[in-house]
């Protein structure tokens, strides 16, 4: 399962996601591919993805320690966030083992989104969400301090978004693989270029390791 989290105000017709589905869909691969519409409130959000993978049987096996687990672990799950997609997949890489994709990811968005309480419009398709207080305190509980195994993370990041730091993202994924984009935007306009790279971290992931070989 690909599972993509999209952005604050975004939904499943942003372009990165249509992009990456449309790619999938070319390889013959649409059935791995999960995008919900995600609420206004984080925790409602992780509920809603962690049952959707529990639903698809691809849940990682949560009796074994996933900080120590090996790169070829089966889980079956990869989840790429963009923008405040990305702390929602930074928060569930760190409590299930998934391999984890950011696009432009969010690092502190219960002090970026205080500026946007109240009613909100979407970007697409009309309608709008009400941002209240204690959905900013229940993003400070998702928090994630410091990520371990920083293999298990795939940054793209953009110097030119006008949303976010990208020198934030760059400190908080320290070791992780990291394409540094230079200009670009918070959308990342390009994201086309990327679409074979972000698939192929994601395979590799859960590739079956290679058979063992017999002693001579």
């Amino acid at each position: 399962m690909i599972l993509y989290l999209h952005g604050f105000r975004s939904s499943p017709n942003s372009f990165k996601a249509r992009l990456l589905a449309a790619r999938l869909a070319e390889l013959g691969r649409a059935d791995e591919w999960c995008c919900p519409m995600l609420p206004v409130s984080p925790f409602e959000t992780v509920a809603l993805v962690e049952s959707l993978v529990a639903a698809a049987g691809a849940g990682h096996d949560t009796t074994r320690d996933t900080k120590h687990g090996t790169k070829n672990d089966p889980s079956g799950v990869t989840v790429i966030g963009s923008s405040l997609g990305g702390y929602f997949a930074t928060y569930l890489a760190e409590k299930h083992g998934w391999p984890a994709v950011l696009l432009n990811p969010a690092v502190v968005p219960q002090r970026d989104l205080s500026a946007y309480l109240g009613e909100q419009p979407l970007w697409h398709g009309g309608g709008s969400i009400v941002v209240e207080p204690h959905h900013l305190d229940e993003l400070r509980a998702l928090s994630v301090t410091a990520i371990t195994r920083p293999e298990r993370y795939y940054l793209l990041a953009a110097t030119g978004d006008e949303v976010l730091d990208y020198r934030e993202m760059l400190a908080h994924y320290p070791g992780a693989r990291t394409t540094l984009i230079e200009g670009s935007d918070h959308a990342i306009s390009e994201f086309a270029d990327y679409l074979d790279d972000v698939l192929a971290f994601c395979d590799a992931w859960h590739e079956e390791p290679p058979a063992p070989r017999e002693a001579a």
